[in-house]
């Protein structure tokens, strides 16, 4: 009876253990481009960082081109989606309130767009918050060199060059921030012109003119 009850239990384990496997997530590496943008300076001194820091920085819009990669068996290669999250406080508290809406490009199958949406929710949760609101409509993300254009009509837009002379990586102790998603070898990139066009997270804002961005390549 004592050994019944032994191999009884280590057969539970044992199943238990192949549901708890089954019911993971199964990915291979998921890669691409990202940049993204905020409302307040990533490298600026310090009177500027703490000029900023009480009064705005609560917002930022975010976009990936997928390069390679799959979700539960869905390849997401050639999704392009941008994003816009907000916070109820600086984006560089991590205890404030976040929430994120999303445009996913209509080239993109729904299995595409539904494991996508998972990616965010499961692997940027901390960063981003709660989706809110996910559409589906053009999205079109260029990389030339360092520059980068991403649109959404309607939705979000950015416009991000490099700094002149790489001047983020000479002086490393005038960025303030790190990007909301982690990214290779990031650099710091001068933002001409972000906007959110208004939608469930709120009015519509636009700014410009400022080194307020981030990109790099992805990996998960």
């Amino acid at each position: 009876m004592r050994r019944f009850q032994i191999l009884a239990a280590a057969l539970f384990i044992v199943c238990a253990s192949l549901v708890a496997f089954a019911s993971e997530p199964t990915t291979t590496t998921i890669s691409g481009d990202y940049v993204e943008a905020r409302t307040a300076s990533v490298f600026a001194g310090a009177c500027h960082f703490n000029g900023e820091v009480v009064t705005t920085g609560r917002d930022a819009v975010v976009a990936w081109n997928v390069t390679s990669g799959k979700w539960n068996g869905v390849d997401l290669a050639g999704v392009r989606a941008i994003a816009v999250v907000t916070s109820d406080d600086t984006l560089l508290s991590t205890d404030a309130l976040r929430r994120m809406e999303v445009t996913i490009d209509t080239s993109a199958s729904e299995a595409q767009a539904a494991a996508f949406v998972r990616v965010l929710e499961k692997k940027y949760a901390s960063s981003f918050g709660q989706v809110t609101s996910v559409h589906r409509a053009p999205v079109t993300f260029r990389h030339v060199k360092d520059s980068y254009r991403v649109e959404a009509v309607g939705f979000a837009s950015l416009n991000v060059d490099a700094m002149p002379n790489k001047e983020c990586c000479k002086m490393p102790h005038l960025v303030w921030y790190a990007p909301l998603v982690p990214v290779k070898d990031r650099k710091v990139g001068y933002t001409s012109k972000v906007t959110y066009s208004g939608g469930v997270l709120g009015e519509a804002w636009e700014r410009g003119h400022e080194n307020s961005a981030f990109y790099g390549p992805f990996t998960l």
